[in-house]
């Protein structure tokens, strides 16, 4: 069985992959953390805001969407800070901050993106240096036969599972957090769409 600590220690691809999995983790913990509190449920929250404009609240509705950093609340507030506009204008401003909320929703998840596409390459090269190593110092010893090339062989693999180990998570936390992106979007725009004829304009 090959010594995985001595391989890791060798091979410059596993210490790249390393680097490569701790950068995924990171960021798949800020980006959970992140959504943990960026998920809410527009239907409640339009109904605390409908129920304070309707009694004539409407800078304690602000106040209270200040509060909370989901994108939901940030675009009905953006709503209400520019409700004096007309329609068309309310509708276009608010198409502008979902972009924006959108982009903030969507942060660091490239990296994980490039992570899962990219692991995979580095893992290959690390096991194609490893064989040419391989068959390199069967050429220099001249002895060994396959016993010394199955080992180097077997080492080199190594980095290609490596790079699965690393990209396949990196994978499935992007798509998760994509779906969640996608999720929040569609409760941007129908808290959009029903604000907008909460609040009458023409």
């Amino acid at each position: 069985m090959p010594d995985f600590l001595a391989i890791f220690k060798d091979s410059f691809t596993l210490i790249i992959l390393f680097f490569c999995s701790t950068i995924s983790v990171a960021f798949a913990i800020e980006r959970w953390w992140f959504f943990r509190k960026a998920e809410v449920d527009p239907d409640s929250m339009l109904a605390g805001v409908r129920k304070l404009l309707e009694g004539g609240k409407a800078d304690q509705a602000q106040t209270a969407l200040q509060k909370n950093p989901a994108p939901v609340a940030q675009v009905l507030l953006y709503g209400l800070l520019n409700r004096g506009h007309c329609k068309a204008d309310i509708e276009e401003l608010l198409a502008t901050k979902r972009l924006e909320e959108r982009l903030r929703m969507e942060r660091f998840l490239g990296i994980l993106g490039t992570m899962g596409n990219t692991a995979p390459f580095i893992g290959l090269f690390g096991t194609v240096v490893g064989i040419i190593k391989a068959f390199r110092d069967l050429a220099l010893s001249g002895i060994g036969g396959p016993t010394v090339v199955a080992k180097g062989i077997a080492e080199a693999l190594v980095a290609t599972a490596a790079g699965m180990a690393v990209a396949i998570p990196a994978v499935v936390l992007y798509n998760y957090f994509m779906r969640r992106v996608k999720r929040i979007s569609v409760g941007m725009e129908v808290a959009s769409a029903r604000l907008i004829v909460m609040l009458g304009t023409k």
